[in-house]
């Protein structure tokens, strides 16, 4: 299995032509668990979330499992605050 790496930025400039790059990334691996590193994000806003949330969604509408490493603590204070943190975050990790 091959993660999904972010890029170093994601904002909403560039949000839409990620999202459909990781989807057919993600549509390619042939596991049952799509792992996305976030650990090169350093520029972002809202619509990291939006994207990771838009991948979730597809991993999870072909059976795959959908989960994300190495989130930078700004992300994952933003995703807390918009209340999607338990969607993209492992338990052990919140």
């Amino acid at each position: 299995m091959t993660p999904l790496n972010l890029p170093r930025e994601l904002i909403h400039a560039g949000a839409e032509d990620w999202l459909k790059s990781l989807i057919f990334t993600q549509q390619q691996e042939p596991g049952r668990q799509i792992i996305a590193d976030a650990s090169r994000l350093q520029r972002f806003d809202s619509s990291a979330l939006a994207v990771l949330l838009a991948c979730r969604r597809e991993a999870l509408s072909v059976g795959k499992t959908f989960e994300v490493l190495n989130m930078p603590e700004k992300l994952r204070q933003l995703a807390v605050v918009y209340g999607v943190s338990d969607l993209l975050l492992s338990p052990s990790t919140l």
